[in-house]
């Protein structure tokens, strides 16, 4: 654990990212055949048969390589929105695909981004999670979920699927409310959910530009980075810095524990 915890006020709600800090996840290999095939039967299904299963898969590669590179680049912005899932099929997967082809994927975008977030990524609660989330509310403070996502629906699947829906009390998704880290008003929704001023919140995420930078412009508490397999994927320099580093949630519970003596 690195950054000075002295002066940190105890915090009334703890505000988590998803992949990072409440999950590891882990890329499956085959998640994009898996989809290709998946698409190519609706297709077929509609009466299209032009587009090969590796045409199809070539293309949602493709899209999903650029809508990295266009995550990198609204974290320079101070509001970005989040990308819409019809956008995503229309302008990043389907883009040159024949009109009823890439008519379909957009009329069913929110379905296939569903899939696309399930078959993508395996993912497995970080250990300490479920004891942190616990001591939160033995000492009065709120968890909640703030992320950036392509579906928040599969993150909050997941979630109730280990019953751990029940140990936050608003999940915020990039998706489902418009705007994308570091804008601001991220957080600010889930304050206002919670009834809480961001500067009475912790935010903790795994990324420089979008966690860190989100905190400070939001002006929450403490920003804290939480290390994941991605936190030194920094696409270019970030001048804010976080108030306190963890290596996971146990070490997180530490710094609570610290502002509760």
């Amino acid at each position: 654990m690195t950054g000075a915890s002295h002066g940190l006020a105890a915090p009334r709600a703890l505000l988590l990212d998803f992949g990072g800090v409440i999950v590891e996840t882990a890329k499956r290999p085959s998640w994009a055949a898996e989809l290709a095939a998946e698409v190519r039967a609706m297709l077929a299904l509609a009466g299209f048969r032009d587009l090969t299963a590796g045409e199809i898969e070539t293309d949602i590669r493709a899209g999903a390589r650029a809508d990295s590179y266009w995550k990198d680049s609204t974290s320079r912005q101070f509001a970005p929105e989040e990308m819409t899932h019809r956008r995503f099929w229309a302008e990043f997967v389907a883009t040159d695909w024949p009109e009823q082809a890439r008519a379909l994927v957009t009329a069913e975008a929110s379905p296939l981004c569903r899939r696309m977030g399930e078959l993508r990524s395996e993912r497995r609660v970080r250990d300490g999670m479920k004891e942190l989330l616990a001591a939160c509310w033995d000492h009065g403070v709120t968890p909640a979920v703030v992320s950036n996502a392509l579906c928040g629906a599969v993150h909050r699947d997941f979630l109730a699927r280990d019953a751990l829906d029940r140990q936050v009390a608003v999940q915020v998704y990039s998706d489902e409310v418009g705007v994308r880290k570091p804008n601001p008003e991220m957080i600010r929704i889930a304050c206002r959910a919670l009834g809480v001023d961001p500067s009475e919140s912790w935010y903790v995420g795994d990324n420089h530009d979008r966690d860190v930078v989100c905190g400070a412009r939001a002006g929450v508490g403490a920003s804290v980075l939480m290390l994941s397999r991605s936190t030194e994927k920094v696409p270019y320099q970030v001048r804010q810095r976080p108030h306190a580093t963890v290596e996971n949630p146990y070490e997180l519970l530490r710094l609570l524990e610290e502002t509760w003596t």
